[in-house]
């Protein structure tokens, strides 16, 4: 067999079998990773306490507001805190390092 004739002889759907098969997996992975992800919400009940003072998820729900961009105005008014209170956080986060801080979890 000449090497004009082996090079031919190569079936290359085994390996694009192959390679469509890693990719539908890496998809399905990805899917099952970004559904963890999770989300925040400025509405959820449990970023106050009955006193009306933020808790820990509320705090860390500002903080992730901000790392989105958002502004102080935004978050106070989602957050339905005064901007008072929305500049002493934004204040916070920057302290704690701004987008690059750690995040806690949620929930």
């Amino acid at each position: 067999m000449s090497p004009r004739e082996h090079a031919h002889a190569f079936d290359p759907k085994p390996v694009l079998d192959l390679i469509a098969s890693i990719e539908a997996d890496l998809q399905r992975l990805k899917g099952l990773v970004e559904q963890q992800v999770e989300k925040f919400d400025p509405a959820n009940p449990h970023n106050k306490a009955p006193d009306g003072k933020l808790t820990e998820e509320g705090v860390e729900c500002c903080y992730r507001m901000f790392d989105n961009g958002k502004s102080r105005y935004s978050v106070a008014q989602q957050m339905k805190i005064s901007f008072a209170a929305a500049t002493h956080r934004f204040n916070a986060w920057r302290k704690l390092g701004g987008s690059k801080r750690q995040r806690t979890l949620l929930g």
